[in-house]
């Protein structure tokens, strides 16, 4: 069982949840209203539990939060998924995924900022259900109340699948009744399931698959998946796997940030010297193409810290593998120049919330940050977690969520 720290509790305001990976609108960013600043010794802490090692985020709907951490389990270490209550921290159920198995990445940091490897797929939760992709590519739908597995999907074994070095970190997506995931092999390599009942609904191409978790958006009127691959981007029609679009673009190693859609654009980058790309999206009549607008090749990497874009500007954590010194930066979204830039804040990872960025250090301070190209500007910031944050922090019913490869804690941001 979790250790419970400090406890606290309010009732639950009316807005709106942060249900999976990369928020309500899949972009990182929410308009739900939030205090404009907080005192320096920081938000009020509602609560504080331990996590054991791992890189996932929380996911948090209807009054409970979900987490992946590792655990043992009959004496053998496992991967697994914990829910908690939302407003204690108290610990509802643990359901176990896998044998947690992988291949070094997670004890890399500066002095101080190492520690500890482990999942790194974050939760998704919809209606009565809460979905999981394990570091095995297994996807599993859990009664989100009880913990009870309702149904499984294996794609290493029923899809050709093949792993990835450091093990699959893409979260499960579900949008539009389907739940989709990457990784089976020829002609199955991007799926999408039948949230009910697991069933395959479509299956399509034989792109390698990446850290990456795809993008859901809606792009001319068409509802559509963007799948940033081995081979580069790749978009299909949600409802039936029809591919609409293709942009290449160059691989290497390891790639983990999702697309970032703004109108009309789509922007991309990597670690390991790639760089950074941004595309625009253009449709006549069933006929789809990709411009690129510009590409900056080894300059402005995202390693696996998704940005996002507020009102022509592109704001995240860049560099790779500059553990706790990497940069927050602006970025022109429109030329991909450097706008402004304050080193200190590490491989963490940034949300945009009722027009500022929050930001969480790998290193465990989050930090409020004035939106603006005119100048870095900060108006508060505070130490709030030990061990290291490679999670994204979530945002629901007035309430910061954030953990490190040790805990998860509850701020009180409410405005």
């Amino acid at each position: 069982m979790p250790l419970l720290v400090a406890l606290g509790a309010t009732s639950l305001a009316a807005h709106a949840d942060w249900a999976q990976y990369h928020g309500p609108t899949f972009n990182n960013q929410s308009d739900e209203k939030i205090a404009p600043a907080w005192p320096k010794s920081g938000p009020e802490v509602l609560w504080r539990a331990r996590f054991n090692t791992g890189f996932s985020s929380l996911s948090v709907a209807d009054g409970r939060a979900y987490t992946l951490v590792r655990r043992a389990v009959d004496t053998v270490d496992h991967e697994g998924i914990v829910a908690v209550d939302a407003a204690t921290g108290k610990e509802l159920w643990f359901a176990p995924l896998c044998v947690a198995k992988y291949r070094g990445g997670g004890d890399r940091g500066a002095p101080g900022n190492a520690g500890g490897d482990g999942p790194r797929s974050t939760p998704s939760v919809e209606g009565d259900r809460v979905y999981v992709y394990s570091s095995q590519m297994k996807l599993f739908c859990f009664d989100a109340a009880s913990g009870r597995e309702l149904w499984t999907a294996d794609v290493l074994k029923d899809y050709q699948g093949s792993n990835i070095t450091w093990e699959s970190a893409a979260s499960p997506v579900v949008d539009g009744g389907l739940v989709y995931v990457f990784g089976g092999g020829p002609g199955e390599a991007l799926l999408a399931f039948d949230q009910r009942t697991g069933k395959p609904v479509w299956k399509c191409e034989d792109d390698g698959m990446t850290h990456s978790t795809p993008t859901p958006v809606t792009l001319h009127g068409i509802r559509q998946v963007i799948f940033f691959t081995q081979k580069g981007l790749v978009s299909v029609e949600a409802k039936s796997g029809q591919v609409l679009w293709r942009q290449d673009y160059p691989y290497k190693t390891s790639r983990a940030i999702s697309p970032v859609v703004a109108g009309d654009l789509v922007y991309v980058s990597q670690g390991y010297g790639i760089g950074a790309g941004v595309y625009r999206i253009a449709r006549t009549g069933e006929d789809w193409s990709v411009q690129e607008v510009w590409r900056t090749p080894n300059k402005q990497l995202n390693h696996w810290s998704t940005p996002v874009i507020h009102d022509g500007y592109i704001y995240g954590m860049f560099d790779h593998n500059k553990h706790a010194t990497a940069p927050l930066k602006c970025v022109d979204l429109m030329t991909g120049l450097d706008v402004w830039e304050r080193e200190g804040f590490g491989m963490g990872n940034v949300i945009l919330v009722d027009g500022k960025l929050i930001v969480l250090t790998d290193y465990g301070e989050i930090v409020m940050v004035e939106p603006t190209p005119k100048a870095y500007t900060e108006i508060a910031r505070a130490k709030v977690l030990d061990g290291k944050c490679w999670s994204t922090p979530t945002l629901s019913q007035g309430r910061l969520y954030i953990r490190s490869t040790t805990e998860g804690a509850c701020l009180a941001v409410a405005k």
